[in-house]
């Protein structure tokens, strides 16, 4: 069924005769669900089961509502843990989320219209009178002005809407003379001092008593305002005016918007979360579709609805081809940067963002918001309830839950769009997680961690004045409601305004023709009755096909390749390769590049460079895919290099002939243990292992027990290495860099993420070295095979490390067996050989009595100071004759392995045996020579 054969639409039409159909789009599409109500397999719910579920929506609704009224009231809101109110002043303050609290009784006044949905008029009269005789407007408090707003204002007003309603079928309020809507203009008015600014746009707070700028009001002094906050008023304060007939509070909220529209970011068409409301300066430059802007947008298009003024709808489908353009990456929606639009501002989604797929259905565009709720519902089904905030892959970025609405409200909107039996199911889930998980005897506790299933003592208004109303409207049919739902729209707080207001006392204003809006591509809506054919195409699994690609979605490690639906499901090409999911290390990534004209050339020093000659493109298409893709992977390095809060980490060569005074600068990992918790580092002999990426099974295990491993980067993840080798008896790791001649003298700190999973097992250090710097350990190696090294977050000084080497010799000497080399036993043991090496069992390191390190010994940093021959560093044989070496030449050690050996071997090893002073400086001496040396060489 086609909604532009609706009565009164006509192709084409503007203005108010579009009211009715787009009250059937706005409301839920009722007309179109028989569209797919009868999908084969779509396992359709019993009438029985949606009534038991409806029922059991009211069973819970009356056990949060009962235990309000009987523990809380006339508090604002309910304490569900300790049974009682919350009175602001006489509980910790908890910040901004106080400022919703005005000593108004809150929950009552936000629950009134839920009431007459779900069915309890006698108790919607009883809870009117009480709001009458109880509520006090006048209070010397602080409140959101936001807040205030939705929840008060909007809560005044539904429940006039409903009064006036039930006062004309005859039966029920009939006592009933405006009290609430005469509430509503007195905290109008209160409202208003509010708007005292140039621009028009709100201050954030106000006082109910003494406005702003009373010397009393203890307000007045901010400077910003979010964008949702000064953007979320028009519905509201537009309603006031309609009833009333005062039209200066629909002026003071069109101000504020056109003030807002004004003011957004022109080549993008985005605007920022946070707002100067005096100098309309965006502060915070981000720009979203969640907490602090979302309901601007929801307002721009519900009060096209609404008041039936085409600039609203125009404004609203300009920042909405932005969204789409920039934000939208499905299933994701992603903040971005209002000037960088290509630029994403966080790798994190908040839980607000649940509403947008709700208005996608308003809008008419139903596939987007499909992708994006079926996400949602996949991380509910992981963590039982939506985290306030979670990463793009889908980790708990943070824990909590207020018991938000948003998801239920697009599950609702999505069932009324399609039909489809699918979100009845969802739903369902919904109630029996709240009652599994949230329920508690005096109501419904918020989350305090969705991990754990900790609760927190805290139950908004909110909670009774939207999640229990989309639930009920989601399991009930027409027959089961007193009145047309369809004669209102809902309020960003669910509240319902009358649709018949558009025509009611209407505010003349002028329309905005200073600004020239953008033309779009964008017929299917922009003035013509939205057309079902479009809206959901003769498939009756068209719902289906577009969710089932994101079935999985949480459980997999990247979500690329589930953004959208596959070419094999017939959705049409996939989507153009963005930057973040760029591996330079995929052949089908790099034949997309070359389709985009993008060539990829690998740098000595380990970066790679991008290049891009739009000429080589495949096509004109493709050339822009190009330009685009070089701009986000500019700006996504750039933002990566500033994300990277880790420090640099030490790797510190200890053994003979360093003696700590070579430190190779290395990048952390976002895994494994913290050694900046650890100040005394993992210390340990280096071993190559088997195979060399790390990416299997370690095959040479005894080699790496109780050893720091060297491995090689690429072909696998960091963490599936780190696990390799943790389970092979490792203590640490270190991932050396497989690009030739990378440094960090030249590259920036690299840092070691993990694989999207949780990585709590991996309790070893982990750190990565660039080519150049893991080049020397190698050599090390091949020169005197026993090497150990200290990891660690800072560099150690050289007294500490000889003074622990004492203490482990000391502790070593009672244990050693009668297996070590003969010559062994020769090893003095006075205590005042600070500077001994105790003897390992491969090849102990030579042992040197030492008071105080050598003063003339350079501060070895970082490990561009000892440059070595271009090695492959794969390469595990003898290092050729004519590289350099990093301390001593083979002709140097030579001796003294002649003098300390007894036996004769076909290797290097090094006995405990006590050196002179005089052959110790000499040897050091020599180091020293070597480093200033090659330290002018690399100059």
């Amino acid at each position: 069924m086609a909604l532009s054969g609706a009565p009164g639409c006509r192709a084409g039409e503007r203005g108010p005769r579009w009211r009715r159909p787009w009250k059937l789009l706005a409301l839920g599409l009722l007309s179109a669900s028989s569209v797919l109500a009868a999908a084969p397999g779509a396992g359709a719910m019993s009438r029985e089961e949606k009534r038991r579920l409806g029922n059991q929506v009211l069973e819970m609704f009356d056990h949060a509502y009962s235990n309000y009224m009987e523990h809380a009231y006339p508090a604002d809101e309910l304490m569900p843990l300790t049974c009682r109110g919350r009175v602001r002043g006489q509980e910790p303050s908890r910040g901004d989320v106080d400022d919703a609290l005005g000593k108004f009784s809150l929950t009552l006044i936000d629950t009134l219209d839920t009431l007459v949905v779900l069915n309890k008029t006698k108790e919607f009269e009883e809870a009117v009178k009480k709001v009458i005789k109880d509520v006090n407007l006048d209070n010397d408090i602080v409140v959101s002005v936001f807040e205030t707003n939705i929840r008060v204002l909007g809560g005044l007003l539904g429940g006039h809407s409903v009064a006036i309603m039930l006062k004309e079928k005859g039966e029920y309020m009939q006592w009933y003379s405006g009290e609430l809507l005469h509430m509503a203009k007195e905290l109008g008015y209160k409202l208003l001092p509010a708007f005292n600014t140039t621009s028009g746009l709100p201050y954030p707070r106000v006082n109910l008593k003494f406005g702003v700028r009373h010397p009393e009001a203890r307000t007045g002094t901010e400077t910003d305002t979010c964008t949702a906050c000064a953007g979320t008023l028009i519905l509201e304060f537009a309603a006031l005016s309609r009833f009333t007939g005062t039209s200066i509070f629909e002026e003071y909220a069109r101000k504020a918007l056109d003030f807002i529209w004004e003011k957004r970011q022109r080549s993008s068409n985005l605007v920022g979360v946070t707002i100067n409301i005096h100098t309309g300066d965006w502060v915070r430059k981000d720009s979203g579709v969640g907490a602090g802007i979302d309901s601007y947008y929801e307002y721009l298009l519900k009060a096209y609805v609404l008041l039936g003024d085409d600039s609203f709808l125009e404004r609203f489908n300009t920042h909405y081809d932005a969204i789409m353009r920039y934000i939208s990456q499905p299933p994701l929606l992603l903040d971005v940067h209002i000037h960088k639009p290509m630029l994403n501002a966080r790798t994190w989604m908040d839980s607000l963002l649940a509403f947008f797929p709700g208005l996608q259905v308003l809008k008419g565009d139903i596939r987007p918001a499909i992708e994006t709720h079926e996400m949602l519902y996949q991380v509910i089904k992981k963590h039982n309830f939506l985290p306030e905030a979670f990463t793009t892959d889908f980790r708990v970025h943070w824990a909590q839950h207020p018991l938000r609405p948003e998801f239920a409200e697009s599950t609702y909107f999505l069932y009324k769009a399609t039909g489809d039996p699918y979100y009845l199911e969802v739903g369902k889930t919904l109630i029996e997680n709240l009652n599994k998980y949230a329920r508690v005897p005096c109501g419904f506790a918020a989350m305090k961690d969705v991990r754990t299933g900790s609760h927190e003592d805290r139950m908004d208004s909110f909670f009774l004045a939207e999640m229990f109303k989309y639930l009920y409207l989601l399991f009930a049919d027409k027959e089961d409601m007193i009145f047309d739902i369809e004669d209102y729209i809902f309020t960003t707080e669910a509240h319902l305004l009358p649709l018949w207001l558009s025509t009611t006392n209407q505010t003349i204003s002028k329309k905005n023709t200073s600004t020239e809006y953008t033309e779009l591509d964008d017929s299917n809506f922009d003035w013509t009755c939205p057309n079902t054919q479009i809206l959901f195409p003769n498939d009756p699994m068209f719902a289906q096909s577009i969710r089932e690609p994101l079935k999985n979605v949480v459980d997999k490690s990247c979500p690329r390749g589930i953004s959208r639906a596959e070419e094999s499901l017939g959705s049409g090409p996939k989507p153009p390769l963005r930057a973040r999911d760029f591996m330079a290390s995929n052949p089908e990534h790099l034949e997309i590049l070359k389709k985009m004209g993008v060539s990829l050339i690998h740098l000595k020093d380990g970066r790679v460079q991008l290049v891009q000659h739009a000429v080589q493109a495949a096509s004109s298409l493709d050339a822009e895919d190009g330009l685009r893709f070089m701009q986000e992977m500019i700006e996504l390095s750039s933002q990566q290099q500033k994300e990277q809060q880790l420090p640099p980490r030490a790797v510190q060569i200890v053994s003979h002939p360093f003696f700590g005074r070579v430190v190779l600068t290395a990048g952390p990992a976002q895994f494994g243990m913290d050694l900046s918790k650890h100040k005394a580092g993992t210390r340990g002999f280096v071993a190559t292992i088997k195979p060399y990426n790390g990416c299997s099974e370690i095959t040479n295990p005894e080699a790496v027990k109780e050893k720091i491993a060297l491995m090689q980067r690429g072909q696998c993840m960091f963490a599936e290495k780190a696990r390799n080798i943790q389970k092979a008896g490792a203590i640490g790791g270190i991932v050396i860099d497989d690009n030739e001649g990378s440094s960090s003298d030249t590259a920036p700190l690299f840092q070691m993420a993990g694989d999207g999973k949780n990585t709590d097992d991996i309790t070893i250090p982990m750190l990565f070295l660039f080519n150049k710097e893991g080049n020397i350990i190698l050599d090390a190696i091949r020169e005197y095979e026993a090497v150990e090294v200290l990891l660690s977050d800072k560099a150690k000084d050289r007294a500490t490390i000889f003074k622990d080497l004492e203490m482990e010799n000391m502790d070593q000497k009672s244990s050693e067996s009668d297996s070590h080399k003969p010559n062994s036993e020769e090893a003095p043991s006075e205590p005042q050989d600070a500077g001994a090496v105790s003897e390992e069992p491969e090849g102990g390191e030579e042992s040197s009595a030492v008071g105080d390190p050598d003063p003339l010994s350079p501060a070895s940093t970082a490990s561009a100071s000892v440059p070595m021959a271009d090695e492959d560093p794969h390469a595990s044989g003898p290092a050729e004759e004519s590289a350099p070496e990093p301390a001593c030449t083979p002709g140097d050690s030579q001796p003294q392995e002649q003098n300390t050996q007894t036996e004769a071997s076909s290797k290097a090893h090094w006995d405990s045996k006590v050196q002179p002073m005089e052959s110790i400086l000499a040897d050091w001496n020599e180091d020293i020579e070597a480093f200033e040396m090659m330290e002018k060489d690399e100059l």
